[in-house]
């Protein structure tokens, strides 16, 4: 079985430590994090990028979640896949039922895992958005917090997959320039290892095969 993986970067680190030495992963590729800002052009960009795979795997990981676009994908895409079911990076990390915990215990919380801390500041602005902008004494952290307001706290998610002392300092960091408190927990990655788990227990044919 050849497995293709096309997942968002900012679930690259928790991918790869659940599909590290899998001899059947042939294909390798994460897309730019931020297109969930932009539903219309994730979803063509997803198609488009998975679809190119066809004929090279039997079968695609895809690793993002719905995203506000990716609820009904398998009409537009011409390759067997299997996704993750989750309202967005955060569910699939920490679990539908324990992102909705959070939420109930602060309904104003940045959730940090460890894509989103080495992000930091610039996951709220981008450089793009500063062009002209310093210049008239503006900063990022004067745009976040405008972004931010009704935010209370971060919450860093340790996903085990690194230095999570560096990733909680970023977090930390983070919270600090916006005035917010830093709280932490672990996550046990439950979603996608399941859905990693589904893919592999079924075994896809290449058409010739069938």
């Amino acid at each position: 079985m050849r497995i293709g993986i096309v997942a968002c970067e900012i679930m690259k680190r928790e991918i790869e430590k659940i599909t590290a030495g899998d001899p059947e992963v042939v294909h390798r590729e994460y897309l730019e994090w931020g297109l969930h800002d932009y539903p219309d052009q994730l979803r063509s960009t997803v198609i488009e990028k998975v679809n190119a795979l066809e004929g090279e795997v039997d079968v695609v990981f895809l690793g993002y979640a719905i995203c506000k676009s990716l609820d009904s994908m398998p009409k537009d895409i011409r390759v067997p896949f299997v996704m993750l079911r989750e309202e967005d990076c955060i569910a699939s990390m920490l679990g539908p039922i324990e992102y909705a915990k959070e939420r109930a215990v602060c309904p104003g919380t940045w959730f940090s895992t460890p894509g989103w801390a080495e992000l930091g500041m610039d996951a709220i602005v981008k450089d793009d958005q500063m062009l002209g902008l310093e210049e008239q004494g503006f900063t990022k952290i004067y745009f976040a917090k405008l972004q931010f307001d009704g935010y209370s706290r971060c919450l860093a998610i340790d996903t085990s997959v690194g230095d999570f002392e560096r990733y909680h300092a970023l977090t930390k960091e983070f919270a600090d320039q916006l005035e917010l408190k830093c709280d932490d927990r672990q996550a046990d990655l439950a979603a996608i290892k399941g859905a990693w788990q589904n893919l592999k227990e079924r075994r896809w044919q290449r058409p010739s095969e069938k």
